[in-house]
Formats: structure tokens, sequence, C-alpha cells
């Protein structure tokens, strides 16, 4: 793959068909599309459409039956599912609409999880903050979690919007180069959604992290670079792949 690619583009899709089992519908039929690196990016549609799939594909968690999807001049469904588990630790970060938090590790055990799965990731973390556990404190400090009552309960214990932030934490520790965010704000009231998407945004600035941002919010569009209107791209021309 030519350098130029990789230095320029961090997302590609080409021809790109999905559906949840062959002989379905497909959800999504993409034939382009491209999102440059440190681009941030709003994916808008309604409920049910295919944002959160689309995130899913891009982050390599499944694979289309037809087409191409690169990240960073990698083309991630030519890879078999434990490469592409790899590439994701190495290269993705991703909050999780449901958070996926464990819930029988502490606060800071949940952030750094991406360390303990990606060499990469840990020694970027470590190289920051003297260790990857203090790079995970320095990020719920940032998010507004760095009271030692806050991060020492069990994370069942937290409210909703605190395992949100959590949730961010650990998508960004270790700097990966792709963040995917899947609703990352919907439990959070509106005084306080700006002020954690600049939050992200700070953080991805540093290392010109590309983001890729689901929600229904469209009030918070005009804090991006570029909305994609999901309804634009997807042209489901015929019943298969």
């Amino acid at each position: 793959m030519p350098e130029t690619f990789a230095a320029t583009i961090a997302i590609e899709l080409s021809e790109m068909c999905f559906a949840w089992r062959d002989g379905l519908e497909p959800v999504l039929k993409i034939a382009h599309l491209q999102i440059n690196k440190g681009e941030r990016v709003f994916i808008a549609g309604p409920s049910g459409g295919g944002k959160s799939t689309l995130l899913s594909l891009v982050a390599g968690v499944v694979v289309p039956q037809r087409g191409t999807i690169k990240v960073n001049g990698c083309r991630l469904n030519g890879l078999q599912g434990a490469a592409r588990d790899r590439f994701r630790a190495d290269n993705i970060g991703y909050i999780y609409q449901m958070f996926n938090l464990i819930p029988y590790l502490s606060v800071v055990e949940n952030v750094t999880l991406p360390c303990r799965f990606s060499a990469r990731r840990r020694e970027r973390a470590s190289a920051r903050s003297s260790g990857y556990t203090n790079e995970a404190l320095r990020l719920l400090n940032h998010l507004g979690m760095g009271e030692a009552p806050v991060i020492d309960k069990p994370v069942t214990e937290l409210s909703v919007g605190q395992q949100q932030r959590v949730a961010a934490a650990r998508a960004l520790i270790g700097t990966p180069e792709i963040l995917v965010a899947d609703e990352p704000t919907s439990a959070l009231d509106t005084n306080r959604r700006e002020a954690f998407i600049e939050l992200l945004f700070n953080e991805c600035d540093r290392q010109d992290t590309t983001i890729v941002f689901v929600s229904h919010d469209t009030g918070l569009e005009p804090l991006f670079d570029r909305t994609i209107r999901l309804s634009d791209i997807n042209t489901k021309w015929n019943k298969s792949c």
C-alpha cells in the first residue's frame, strides 16, 4: 500500500455490502466513503438505520459480504478474526453504546484494559504518564472522574453518566489512531454534552486521532468537521449482497 494512502486517508470503504446473514436484505450498501486522518466526522441517521453497524464494520468487529474496508491502509476484511482483533486493539478506540465495562474490574482496571491486549498502546500510555496506570488516572481526571470516592467504587455502582466517561477513558488510553464512538453522550445532560466532547477533542488533537461519532443529537453537529448522513451514502440498490 502506498505511503501516501496511510498518511492521508484513515478510513475508506469501497463497494461495500453488509447483511447480518446471507440471504437477508442488506443493512448497508456503500459505494464509497472516505474519511481523512484527523477528521472529526459526525454520522447522522434514524434509529435502526445502520449507524452502529457502520462503526462495527470500521472497527473490524464484523466484516462485509462484499467490497473493501481499509483502515490506515490495512484491508480489514482481508484479515482473519484474530488478526482483526489485534489490529483493533492496537489502532482503534471504541466507545460502545452499552459501555461494555467489566463488572468485576475496578474503574482503573477497566480503563487500562486495552493496555493488557496491546503492547503498542501500553507503551504509548506508559510513555505519556510514566506508567499506564498513571495515564488512566490522568484521563479519568480530565473527564471529571478523578475523585477518589468515585474511582474506588465498583463500576456497577457508578451512575450511567459516570460509566460512560469510564468507557471514554478506556477508548482513549494509549492514543489510538481511530476513535469510534457510539452515542457517547446519551447519558449526559445537555449542559455536559458539549463540554464532554470538547474534552474528547482535546485528547484526540494531541495525536491527530480520527473521530467517527454516531449520535441522535443533531445539535452536536456544528462541533464536527463534517456530517455524513447515512441515507445519502447507503444505497441499497437490490435485495442481496
